[in-house]
């Protein structure tokens, strides 16, 4: 593969052009080129751009007459978002960019983050923000491996500390598409939700054996953007057949933790045809950020500090009841086959007999619901044993194994 990457970049080049310009030289000093989308509105950038803001507001069914007509800034930017998420999947779709950079304070931002979405896993992308990491910005508009720099000094104007962050942004990119390799899916893809191996451990047996059976397996960490992840290639059909397994993701959105993964949580595979053997991993426990106070309606139960990063606290037993009907609702809507799997001993090793977490009210609540609410199409197989014994895992492949026989699931 050659040096020569081309980095898209995007920001408002009427007033912000010196700064885009700077940018733009930098990575051009590397040995990359550039591609310019300028999404500003109102003003027009003192020198040429390759995709203009009347492009943009075109590629978003509008114009550049009817965002000013409007009279309002945050109806003006989404338009020029939707042009501008639209060039970038374009360009990239024929095979014309290598990354992306854009730039800017809160609007640009806004725009920023519809780009990065509509750009494929694997595709470097940068967002150089006065808002990176900040908690205005809502976890559901992240891509999935987006990276962000702080904009530091650089409201108005070049200086020293914003050159500081603009060239680290220009070298990330362009370094990023030096070196990335993008995900090729050359073998057929389990996609597996988990958490770390001291809470469930499924994935040890399962790994290998699947990886015998000539499938590749990713396996995704259930914290919030790692479901993230997960869902992203599930909506590009990137997957063979999936293996979700840990589902504190969905329980955590209904509960209103920060910790989710958006509000389409176990539906992509559904909706892409992609097969499904699910599992409710971990769907006891409500996770907060290391940082936050636990509510006080969750005050008097189970808690279990895993480290500074995050804390769990446990769902009471009618809530587990609403998280088995919500579990029924979401895998009923699929349009590809879905067999769940429902552990009688246990679901996390928390809840093993003598842990913080263990509640057998609280679990024995949870699968009568399940047994009520999981109907056909939907297949459900009750094993006698926890989440993390051998018989589970072999429970799994027995499925697995059923549906490549009858080729429901599409091996090697």
């Amino acid at each position: 593969m050659t040096d020569a990457k081309t980095i898209l970049v995007i920001g408002t080049y009427d007033t912000k052009s010196e700064e885009l310009r700077y940018l733009q030289e930098r990575i051009e000093s590397q040995g990359g080129t550039v591609l310019s989308m300028d999404v500003s509105v109102l003003g027009d950038p003192p020198r040429p751009v390759d995709f203009s803001k009347h492009q943009v507001a075109d590629a978003g069914g509008s114009s550049i007459a009817a965002a000013i007509a409007t009279g309002d800034e945050n109806a003006a930017m989404q338009i020029m978002a939707a042009g501008a998420a639209k060039i970038a999947a374009d360009l990239e779709a024929a095979g014309r960019i290598d990354g992306m950079v854009a730039m800017g304070g809160t609007m640009g931002t806004d725009l920023a983050l519809d780009c990065a979405r509509a750009l494929p896993m694997g595709l470097p992308k940068y967002i150089i923000s006065t808002v990176s990491f900040s908690p205005l910005i809502e976890p559901a508009r992240l891509a999935p491996d987006i990276q962000m720099i702080l904009w530091a000094g650089g409201l108005y104007g070049l200086n020293s500390v914003c050159k500081s962050s603009l060239s680290q942004a220009a070298g990330a990119a362009l370094g990023a598409a030096r070196a990335v390799e993008r995900p090729r899916f050359d073998r057929p893809m389990i996609g597996m939700t988990s958490l770390g191996t001291s809470c469930l451990s499924y994935m040890k047996r399962l790994k290998p054996a699947l990886e015998e059976r000539g499938f590749e397996v990713a396996v995704f960490h259930a914290t919030g953007m790692g479901g993230m992840a997960f869902e992203s290639l599930a909506r590009e059909g990137a997957f063979a057949c999936v293996m979700d397994f840990a589902l504190p993701e969905l329980g955590n959105l209904m509960a209103g933790s920060l910790v989710n993964s958006g509000e389409d949580r176990l539906l992509n595979a559904g909706r892409a045809g992609i097969p499904q053997i699910v599992a409710p991993g971990c769907l006891d426990l409500i996770d907060f950020a290391g940082w936050q106070d636990i509510p006080e309606r969750y005050a008097d139960r189970p808690f279990h500090a895993h480290n500074r990063l995050i804390k769990s606290s446990a769902l009471n037993a009618e809530e587990r009841r609403e998280t088995a009907r919500e579990v029924a609702s979401r895998l009923a809507r699929s349009g590809a086959p879905v067999h769940f799997i429902l552990p009688a001993g246990g679901i996390e090793e928390w809840d093993r007999q003598g842990e913080p977490a263990h509640d057998p009210q609280g679990l024995a609540a949870f699968l009568d619901e399940t047994r009520k609410a999981i109907r056909p199409p939907v297949k459900m197989t009750e094993i006698d044993a926890h989440i993390n014994d051998q018989a589970f895992a072999d429970t799994a492949l027995a499925i697995l194994d059923a549906w490549i026989a009858d080729g429901t699931v599409k091996a090697r």
